[in-house]
């Protein structure tokens, strides 16, 4: 219980936001094979990284036209709101650290009606930072805060969440709502909705600035 009450007092958050403060709509299988990716292709970036600049430019639009029609379909997570209200509330700093665009991020952000808790240079996405899970997009954040991995949390739904938290040295959230709960040793606490997250901002006092 100190433990988690800990990690729910640091002032520092970091969010993924498709799937963590958006309700999930990504189809990954159907935009890879509408990329023309091979199963044994890497992640969606680096295949993109890997074409010739041609090839690489026509995929890169058809992708950005993919999540901005993704962009349309989803909506807030339930408690999101409710969340980063009681953060703001007692001075936390709260930033997003996506693979999609910063531009894309602010349009969701917009579209899901929680653009007004972010400021636009705390939303970062793969043109600002190396992409997740490389750790450069939390350490940016950080110190544009003055603030320490130690005193941070990496909040996310999937793999690349968990593991540029750990890379980053920050403490990590899995939120889940399957409960599945797959990669258990990469993760400090374990949520499965952001309700259950905000609940628990009740009793934790947020840690002092170092």
């Amino acid at each position: 219980m100190a433990h988690r009450h800990h990690i729910l007092a640091r002032r520092c958050w970091i969010f993924d936001l498709d799937g963590t403060l958006t309700l999930p709509v990504h189809d990954f299988a159907a935009i890879r094979a509408e990329l023309g990716m091979a199963e044994s292709d890497p992640d969606i970036i680096q295949f993109l990284a890997s074409l010739p600049a041609v090839e690489a430019a026509e995929k890169h639009a058809r992708l950005i036209e993919i999540e901005y029609e993704l962009a349309a379909r989803t909506a807030a997570a339930p408690g999101a709101g409710r969340l980063l209200d009681r953060l703001l509330r007692r001075g936390s700093q709260v930033g997003i650290l996506t693979r999609n665009t910063r531009e894309i991020a602010l349009h969701t952000l917009d579209q899901i009606g929680l653009k007004q808790y972010f400021r636009p240079d705390a939303v970062l996405g793969r043109d600002e930072a190396a992409p997740k899970p490389h750790p450069a997009g939390i350490a940016k954040l950080l110190d544009a805060w003055g603030s320490a991995p130690d005193e941070a949390v990496m909040v996310g739904d999937y793999l690349f969440d968990l593991q540029v938290g750990r890379a980053a040295g920050t403490a990590t959230i899995h939120v889940d709502r399957s409960g599945a709960f797959r990669w258990p040793e990469l993760a400090d606490l374990a949520v499965a909705n952001l309700e259950e997250l905000a609940q628990g901002l009740t009793d934790a006092v947020p840690v002092p600035a170092s």
